[in-house]
C-alpha cells in the first residue's frame, strides 16, 4: 500500500509544470498567504497585523522510531499565530493541545521501556503538541526581475513526552534562507536552512540535518489558488542518522479559497520516506487582521 502512495507522489513535479504553463495566462492578484504550505513564505504579513489559524490534521502509518509505535495520528486543532510585529518582521508561533495516535503496530525502541502503563496496555496514546516560536524577517523585497529574499529562525520546545511515545522530549533549533517570486498567476517559494537536533539517546550529541522546501501555487480564479509541494529534511551524517534524527520528506498538493479576512484550505500529503505516514489530509481556518498600531 504505501509502494502505490509513493508512486502517487511522482506526479507532483507533473502538476507542478501544468502550473507553470497556465499561469501565464492569469494575471496574478495583489497579495497572497502560504496556508496549507509548510515550505516558508519570505514575505511578512505588515504590522500590527495577526493572522490566526486552526487546522485539522489526520495521517496514516506514522511512525514514532523512538516508542516504536506505529498507527494513525489525530491533530486537533493545530494553532497557528503570526504577530506582524514591523514591516520586515513576523513573530511566529505553532503547536497543538491534542495529538491522538490510535496504535496499529508496535516495534523495539530505545524508549519503549518507558512507555506509562496505559500505553503500554491500549490501542490509544495522547500527548501535547511541541510548539515551536520563531521570527521571519525579509531581507530583499521582490521586485520585477528578482525574487523577495528572507530569512527565519526557530525553536522547537519539548511538550510531548517519552511515556506517551509521541514526543522526542528535547529542543531544536531551525534557520533557513527564504526566497518567493510571482510570475504570472504562479508564485514559487523555495526555503533551504539547517536544523540542529539533539540526539534524544545521547543528550550531548546533536545532528545538523539540512532542511528544504520547494513550493507552488497557482490562482486559477479570483479567490481560489491550487498548491503543491515537497518539503523536508536530510541527515548529512556518514551512516544512519541517529534514531529520532532521520531523513524525512513529504509532497502535498492541496487548494485554498481566500475571501476578505478569511482563508480555507485542505491538502493531501504523502511520505517519501519508508518513516513516514502513507497518506494524511489536513483542513484549516485562517483569519487575517489588524490588531494595533505601533
Amino acid at each position: 500500500m504505501r509502494t502505490t502512495f509513493y508512486l502517487a507522489t511522482r506526479t507532483i513535479g507533473t502538476i507542478g509544470i501544468v502550473f507553470l504553463g497556465f499561469a501565464m495566462l492569469v494575471p496574478a492578484p495583489a497579495d497572497a498567504q502560504q496556508q496549507p504550505l509548510i515550505t516558508q513564505d519570505p514575505a511578512t504579513i505588515g504590522t500590527g497585523n495577526v493572522l490566526l489559524r486552526g487546522e485539522f490534521g489526520y495521517a496514516r502509518d506514522t511512525f514514532y522510531p523512538l516508542s516504536g509505535l506505529t498507527g494513525n495520528l489525530s491533530q486537533l486543532p493545530i494553532f497557528g499565530i503570526n504577530v506582524g510585529l514591523g514591516p520586515i518582521a513576523d513573530l511566529v508561533i505553532s503547536g497543538g493541545p491534542y495529538d491522538r495516535l490510535t496504535i496499529t503496530s508496535r516495534a523495539a525502541g530505545p524508549f519503549a521501556a518507558d512507555l506509562n502503563s496505559a500505553v503500554l496496555s491500549g490501542k490509544v496514546t495522547h500527548a501535547v503538541d511541541d510548539i515551536s516560536i520563531g521570527t521571519r524577517i525579509t531581507l530583499v523585497p521582490e521586485a520585477s526581475v528578482r525574487p523577495a529574499v528572507g530569512f527565519s529562525f526557530s525553536v522547537r520546545l519539548p511538550n510531548a513526552k517519552h511515556p506517551s511515545g509521541l514526543g522526542q522530549d528535547t529542543t531544536d533549533f531551525s534557520a533557513s534562507m527564504l526566497s518567493g517570486k510571482s510570475i504570472g498567476a504562479v508564485r514559487v517559494l523555495g526555503n533551504l536552512g539547517f536544523t540542529i537536533m539533539s540526539e534524544p539517546t545521547d543528550e550531548p550529541k546533536q545532528n545538523d540535518v539540512l532542511t528544504y522546501g520547494a513550493a507552488a501555487s497557482l490562482h486559477v480564479a479570483r479567490h481560489m489558488e491550487l498548491v503543491s509541494e515537497v518539503n523536508g529534511r536530510w541527515s548529512v551524517r556518514n551512516g544512519v542518522a541517529p534514531i529520532g534524527t532521520e531523513s524525512r520528506s513529504r509532497a502535498q498538493i492541496g487548494a485554498a479559497y481566500t475571501r476578505g479576512h478569511l482563508r480555507y484550505d485542505t491538502a493531501v500529503f504523502f511520505g517519501l520516506t519508508p518513516i513516514d505516514p502513507s497518506i494524511g489530509v489536513s483542513a484549516g481556518l485562517s483569519v487575517l487582521f489588524h490588531a494595533f498600531t505601533p
